[in-house]
This record gives C-alpha cells, sequence and structure tokens, in this order.
C-alpha cells in the first residue's frame, strides 16, 4: 500500500451519538459524500504551475492531482503501474503526463524531475504523498520491512526533493509538501511502529530541508492528516470502528481527501510564500497542539 496516510490512532473514545444520523443537526461522525469542499473549483490559480504528485493511484494523491489540475496546473502523476498511471493522466486531461516508477529504484526520482523538465520546462511544486503504511506490530517487524518503510516514507522524498531542488532554485521559486500523518506527531495504533518512526522522520526532513532550501525561494512544509475517509482507512479499519472514533473528535467526522487537497494546494500556492518548515494538522481536532 503506498498512497495515502490516514492510519492512525486506534479506538481512545466512545461513541458519543447514533454515527450515521443524528437528529440534532450536527455532523455525521462519517464524512458526507456531498461535503461541499468536494466540489470542483473554478479558479486557475495554479495556471502556468507544474507539480509533480507521487502516489497519485487514489486517495490523497489523487485528490491533490485533481484539485491542483482543475485550478490550472500542468500535473505529472507518479504511480508505480504503467497502466495506471495513464489511466490517470487520461482521466485529467490535457496538462497531465503518466509518469511511472518505483521511486525507490535507484535513479526513478532524478528521472521524474527530468520528465517533468522534458515536458513542461519547470518544476514548480512537488507533493511527497507516495507511502507504506504497514500495521505489523512491534516484535514482528523485520529488518527488511522496517527498511521498506522508510525508503518510501523518508528516503524517497529526500531524493524527490534532491531531484527538483536545482530546477526550483533555478526558478527561484518552488513549493514541497511533504504528507505526513497525525502518526508522525504522536503515535499511530493502527500503523506499525515503522510507520510511526517514518511519518516523524519526515516532520524533520521537512524542517531541515526548509532552513536550506528557502533563502532560494524554496518553501517546504508538512500536512499531517488525522483520520481521512479513503481506501487504505477502509482497508485497516472495519466501519463500526471508524464511526465511533469519528464520533469522539470535536468535529465529528472523518476527513475528506478534498479537504486534504484543498489544503495541499493552500501550502502549494504564492500566497503562502513566508510560511516554511510549518506542518499543517488537518484532523478534526483529535490533536491540538
Amino acid at each position: 500500500m503506498r498512497s495515502g496516510h490516514s492510519i492512525r490512532n486506534a479506538a481512545r473514545r466512545p461513541s458519543r451519538a447514533n454515527c450515521r444520523s443524528r437528529p440534532d443537526g450536527r455532523y455525521s461522525a462519517l464524512s458526507s459524500p456531498d461535503h461541499p469542499i468536494d466540489t470542483p473549483l473554478t479558479n486557475t490559480d495554479f495556471s502556468g504551475r507544474v507539480a509533480i504528485v507521487t502516489g497519485a493511484a487514489r486517495g490523497l494523491g489523487l485528490a491533490a492531482a485533481k484539485r491542483l489540475h482543475e485550478r490550472g496546473a500542468s500535473v505529472v502523476v507518479n504511480v508505480r503501474d504503467l497502466t495506471r498511471a495513464n489511466a490517470i493522466a487520461d482521466s485529467l486531461g490535457e496538462r497531465a503526463l503518466a509518469a511511472p516508477g518505483d521511486i525507490t529504484r535507484e535513479g526513478v526520482p532524478a528521472q521524474l524531475a527530468a520528465r517533468a523538465l522534458d515536458r513542461f520546462g519547470r518544476v514548480d511544486i512537488l507533493v511527497n504523498n507516495a507511502a507504506l503504511a504497514l500495521s505489523t506490530r512491534f516484535p514482528d517487524i523485520s529488518a527488511r520491512e522496517w527498511r521498506d518503510v522508510l525508503e518510501v516514507n523518508v528516503t524517497a522524498p529526500f531524493l524527490l526533493t534532491q531531484a527538483v531542488a536545482p530546477a526550483m532554485k533555478t526558478q527561484g521559486y518552488g513549493r514541497i509538501i511533504n504528507i505526513s500523518s497525525s502518526a508522525g506527531r504522536m503515535v499511530s495504533t493502527l500503523g506499525g511502529a515503522h510507520y510511526t518512526a517514518s511519518k516523524a522522520g519526515l516532520l524533520g526532513l521537512t524542517r531541515a530541508s526548509a532552513k536550506e532550501l528557502s533563502p532560494f525561494g524554496i518553501t517546504v512544509n508538512a500536512v499531517c492528516p488525522g483520520m481521512i475517509d479513503t481506501e487504505l482507512t477502509r482497508e485497516h479499519a472495519a466501519p463500526d470502528l471508524l464511526a465511533r472514533l469519528a464520533a469522539g473528535y470535536p468535529v465529528p467526522r472523518l476527513g475528506t481527501a478534498g479537504e486534504v487537497a484543498d489544503l495541499i494546494c493552500f501550502a502549494a500556492s504564492e500566497v503562502a510564500g513566508y510560511i516554511t518548515g510549518a506542518v499543517f494538522d488537518i484532523n478534526g481536532g483529535d490533536l491540538m497542539m
């Protein structure tokens, strides 16, 4: 599973009310499919910008790719599988480029940057979204599995940042957004120790790269989603557990991929030019700090 990052804390709170229907008019505990934030936007504030989005097969990555494209960006879509990459690029339409490849393989991050530059002539935005989310418990994690998770979740974002930095420096402009998790801010019970460690490590990488790259007009920030209603989340938790968890949040529902995508777009925008090394939490109030 190398897409999306919604697994984290397991049940901690009892349900406060019926999770699917609330007669008092409050939010449903599960995310609403007609939530207004998921409607297409018409503004084109990313016109002329070029974005690379990794892990764009589904979930948060796909939502981010769609939203950036809707708002005018040319989008380089990275997933491992060629057929899937082509299908997603075709669904987005003009200004989308399929760029398949396993970002943990040697040379692939540099190839992604090169493909974007060859096709569009610049790279303005990098969304490091691809992730490997495993729930193996601590005693059972092998050294190989530990390394595999860190390769996808920390090493690949580092190498991708290295790959796009020269072009961004030449432009004097860049936006790098690392998709971490609330697990990186505290701990995940659904995800294994390697998942928590990797997401915390990605926050450290965000701060260190922001310190070195920001003088060149390149901002680096992290987004930390909490419990978001994605395919990955539903693969790791049954609907009744998700409903019980959501009912306990101050905003008593799951988040949507569209809401996370809009936050990514803010961090990727020109108006966020004085924000760097920051962490954007989006978790319905489950974590406040």
